[in-house]
């Protein structure tokens, strides 16, 4: 999620790339975040190749926000 807050949107190479996960691992992580509201997922094509665009939802920022303020809790305590 830290990778999309940065830029408006991610696709599927450009998260595997950047956090060096496998495939499989990648996959099911973006999947439990779309579970879970956390991001917005849509399947598109380019160049004829599957395509997986990943932006972060409003919802998602807010979590990642209230997680960034408790480990800052957390360290400062």
């Amino acid at each position: 999620m830290s990778l999309l807050i940065s830029v408006d949107e991610g696709d599927f190479n450009f998260l595997l790339e950047r956090t060096g996960a496998t495939r499989g691992n990648l996959s099911v992580q973006v999947s439990k975040l779309k579970e879970a509201g956390y991001l917005s997922v849509k399947k598109t094509f380019k160049a004829n190749y599957p395509n997986t665009l990943c932006t972060l939802s409003p919802k998602g920022l807010k979590a990642f926000e209230l997680y960034v303020a408790a480990i800052n809790g957390y360290l400062k305590s």
